[in-house]
């Protein structure tokens, strides 16, 4: 092959290179932290080719980092220290890390309060200049700052939601549980399991800062709990799973205003059963052409295809997570492979995803974590 002919071939590749998801990731997993075992936030090396996973390590020792975030620069990782200890906005925190990109290993950069109890749930926008909380405890949101330097400033706003619902034991009084920012970074979605609400907030990334949308937010079923929330990979729908009636809701999405409008609703288990469970997780497989959700009691992982014209669902099945209480799953970047935690057995699953129908075989691999609750993945440079 002459020079030219071989320059021509290269070429494309070059300009693929960039586009394609990598080989090679460091896994996070977000944890529960207990005297009986688990000290923080752990690491493992992960081969999206072959699938292996390799042992996980210590990343960094704190407390409860029940979710993490990672910066759009791949430079800093931010985590939830779920706590509902007594003083009011003093009960929570979030912490920011900064990564060692040859090791995984993470080393704590500085701490701020996340202005309410529980924070539960946590996202980093598009642009790095922010992260937004959500603190089911207390039932509020608040927005952070992100410096330079990757550390995080005071909170430069806060909502609390405020309001009841359907359930009287569990819906008394607002309980946010998810956070994420819309495709075009002017949104932020906010999903209320106490009030059965999923909440639009304008969002200014130069300021960092939160306003009510018009409309302000869209309903659920009455005690149905929405818990946490995902946009299609197209972004002309939405998701949010509901964890007290174990249902997933899709919406249509209006870019332009931020307005979600309800166009179904569907159960995650199968017919018949009676037992008792909660949803917990929804993720969109990066193909748009399937969506999961998280069952915990039937322990399972919800399978649907998605139609790629309306955005509604159409049950495939539901598969053994082989653990008990998958309270989070994520699908690697390249949508391969699944990853399900189990958070009351102590392991994480792995199972591969069959890219036509969207079904989930278990490979035989399983990860010893304590109490996993969040997988999240970060290419290795």
């Amino acid at each position: 092959m002459s020079d030219m002919k071989l320059l021509r071939y290269l070429l494309p590749l070059a300009l693929l290179a960039p586009l394609l998801p990598a080989a090679e990731y460091f896994v996070y997993f977000g944890t529960y932290t207990r005297p009986e075992g688990g000290k923080g936030i752990y690491v493992a090396r992960f081969d999206s080719t072959t699938g292996k996973v390799g042992e996980p390590t210590l990343a960094a020792e704190t407390s409860n980092p029940s979710f993490v975030a990672i910066h759009p620069n791949h430079r800093f990782l931010y985590a939830v220290s779920e706590s509902y200890g007594q003083g009011g906005e003093k009960a929570g925190a979030v912490t920011s890390f900064a990564i060692d990109r040859a090791t995984g290993k993470l080393k704590s950069l500085n701490t701020v309060s996340s202005k309410g109890g529980g924070p539960c749930h946590l996202n980093v926008d598009k642009t790095g200049k922010c992260v937004s909380v959500a603190n089911y405890g207390t039932g509020s949101v608040a927005a952070l700052p992100i410096k330079e330097d990757g550390t995080l400033g005071e909170a430069t706003a806060f909502i609390q939601h405020a309001g009841s619902s359907a359930d009287p034991k569990r819906q008394r009084g607002p309980h946010a549980h998810s956070v994420n920012y819309s495709a075009d970074n002017r949104f932020l979605i906010a999903a209320d399991l106490g009030l059965d609400q999923v909440i639009v907030y304008r969002f200014d990334p130069a300021k960092c800062s939160l306003a009510a949308n018009d409309p302000p937010y869209a309903k659920v079923n009455g005690g149905a709990g929405p818990r946490h929330f995902t946009f299609h990979p197209k972004g002309r729908f939405a998701y949010a799973i509901n964890e007290m009636q174990n249902t997933v809701t899709a919406f249509s999405w209006d870019a332009a205003k931020g307005a979600l409008k309800e166009i179904q609703t569907i159960s995650t288990l199968p017919d018949g059963y009676s037992s008792t469970s909660y949803t917990a997780e929804v993720v969109a497989h990066p193909s748009g052409k399937f969506l999961y959700g998280s069952n915990r009691g039937h322990d399972s992982i919800a399978v649907f295809t998605v139609d790629a014209s309306k955005g509604t669902l159409k049950p495939v099945e539901q598969t053994s997570t082989q653990g008990k209480v998958p309270r989070n799953f994520n699908i690697d970047p390249t949508g391969a492979w699944l990853f399900a935690a189990n958070q009351d057995t102590d392991n994480v699953v792995m199972f591969k995803i069959d890219q036509q129908t969207g079904r989930l075989s278990p490979t035989g691999q399983v990860v010893k974590v304590f109490a996993p609750v969040c997988v999240r993945f970060l290419p290795v440079e």
